[in-house]
């Protein structure tokens, strides 16, 4: 069966749950977890720790396979994907941000953010990744590797490899988790205004009812249930 806005929407879930098997018992992560997602829109997903905020981001990028429902990302069901076709998509089309900063601690800045591009056989890497660095404001650590930066150095890194692609859509897990507060500002105005200048859009996965208001919509974990608000 096709969802109705299969078509038209960047990202769409219907009904996800996730059980995992603990000690011969089932754990039930997500029950039902339903969301969409159109061009340029921003929407958040918050609740308390242990939530399943991180699993449900995993289940709508392809990384972890749903107990139910469905995921449709960028029109393809993901359910008849390969795991190579799924992980086809995600580099060429969406762009990634962690918590722990996700680099590659042998490469350089530079390297990090052209190692996507690489991947993806773009045809002039180092001139695209410098540029980026040099927006997100790193122009001169470009040959720094990842210990030799601060946490929020690293972060916009991440946020160069991310945008780098030119994603269509970009997941970011806690992105100012291990950040302080003032640091984390100017990464989340840094990533909000990308993502304004890209027209990406973005699902934020967060515990920060403030950062989450930045959104279009807020969406909310409860007992293993999204509930969603729009204005």
């Amino acid at each position: 069966m096709l969802h109705p806005l299969e078509e038209t929407s960047i990202l769409s879930a219907c009904e996800l749950a996730k059980q995992v098997h603990l000690n011969g018992e089932a754990l039930t992560i997500l029950k039902s977890a339903s969301l969409t997602l159109t061009d340029g829109e921003s929407v958040a997903i918050v609740g308390a720790s242990g939530s399943g905020k991180s699993t449900l981001l995993s289940l709508l990028a392809g990384l972890d396979r749903p107990s139910g429902g469905e995921v449709w990302l960028l029109g393809e069901p993901l359910s008849t994907l390969s795991e190579d076709a799924r992980a086809r998509l995600r580099r060429d089309r969406v762009g990634f941000v962690f918590q722990n900063f996700q680099l590659m601690p042998q490469l350089t800045a530079l390297e990090n953010v052209m190692l996507p591009l690489e991947l993806s056989g773009h045809p002039k890497p180092e001139a695209a990744a410098r540029a980026m660095l040099e927006r997100v404001g790193l122009g001169q650590r470009l040959r720094h590797y990842p210990k030799h930066l601060s946490g929020g150095e690293q972060q916009r890194v991440a946020l160069a490899r991310a945008f780098v692609i030119r994603p269509r859509l970009l997941f970011a897990d806690e992105p100012t988790g291990n950040l302080d507060a003032a640091t984390g500002r100017q990464i989340i105005d840094l990533l909000f205004q990308l993502n304004a200048e890209e027209g990406t859009a973005l699902v934020l996965v967060t515990h920060d009812t403030e950062l989450a208001g930045r959104c279009d919509a807020i969406y909310r974990l409860v007992d293993g249930r999204l509930v969603g608000a729009r204005p």
